[in-house]
């Protein structure tokens, strides 16, 4: 037993485990979100816009979780906007936008000299996480959780339709721009563990695992929180044993866990096939349900 806690006694395991904790529940509700709306590009485009927001905040000498949002949400509107006001298909505007920008922050950071560590804003470093980041990634991702929480069925319904949640009376715009807004913050918030590059993998497999797994939307948001939650901990539990990067170890369990739940979700649908022709055969139709994904 004293084996098994013995990283729980070091006090950068205690950190990346608590950072891990807290951003998992934010990162894995909105993954549901971007899942149903097919938006995730737009995760990862966002999350590659914000490194010239980091590197010019250093610059500036201002925090770099100012730059990282002010130039995350820049990407998300613009991407937004021009979609709404062009004939470029969407997944088109992203990859010149976010590959733009990245390239741009590439560029600025050649050109600069500093101590900051570029693989720790890519690649994140939970290992490194201190009290500040401890604060400001737990207050960002539950200040997110909380909104995604408590309007969860205005988001669905724009989801699903803008078009008719329109017409029943949202704001179809606020939820659009909020949504996308709040995908920024939870970009900001995961900035100091898993970095630019593998916060896609966090603001997307949660959803798609539980997408794949449950059929109502409420219990798609409790699975993909238990799977960020698992593969966050664990991860970062392995990752002392295997002497890995805690971040990278995390994505490859979500990984798993996907090809894990997409084999559930066929072995799934052939009992349900073998189901149907059973009452076909007997002449009894099978029973619909409602409120399926």
């Amino acid at each position: 037993m004293d084996t098994l806690l013995l990283p729980l006694q070091f006090p950068f395991m205690q950190n990346a485990l608590l950072i891990a904790a807290l951003i998992a529940p934010a990162a894995a509700i909105l993954s549901c979100f971007l899942v149903l709306k097919g938006w995730s590009l737009m995760g990862d485009a966002t999350s590659h816009a914000v490194l010239p927001g980091v590197v010019l905040a250093y610059v500036a000498g201002i925090p770099l979780i100012i730059g990282a949002f002010v130039a995350g949400l820049i990407c998300a509107l613009a991407t937004g906007f021009i979609k709404d006001h062009s004939r470029v298909k969407q997944d088109t505007v992203m990859g010149v936008i976010f590959s733009g920008m990245f390239g741009l922050g590439v560029v600025i950071y050649t050109q600069i000299e500093s101590d900051m560590h570029l693989d720790h804003i890519l690649f994140g470093n939970m290992l490194g996480v201190g009290t500040a980041d401890l604060w400001t990634s737990g207050l960002i991702a539950g200040a997110v959780a909380i909104i995604l929480v408590l309007k969860w069925r205005d988001l669905l319904a724009h989801a699903f339709d803008p078009v008719q949640a329109r017409m029943v009376g949202l704001n179809a715009g606020l939820l659009h721009y909020g949504l996308l807004a709040i995908l920024s913050a939870t970009i900001v918030a995961m900035l100091s563990s898993v970095g630019i590059i593998l916060a896609i993998a966090m603001l997307i497999a949660p959803g798609a695992i539980a997408f794949l797994l449950a059929r109502r939307f409420a219990t798609m948001m409790a699975v993909a929180v238990a799977a960020a939650l698992l593969a966050g901990l664990s991860g970062v539990y392995a990752s002392f044993w295997i002497d890995s990067a805690p971040a990278p170890t995390i994505v490859l369990i979500l990984t798993g866990l996907f090809l894990i739940a997409m084999s559930v979700r066929n072995w799934r649908l052939k009992l349900a096939t073998a189901r149907g022709s059973k009452l076909e055969e007997n002449g009894t139709a099978s029973p619909a349900r409602t409120g399926d994904l």
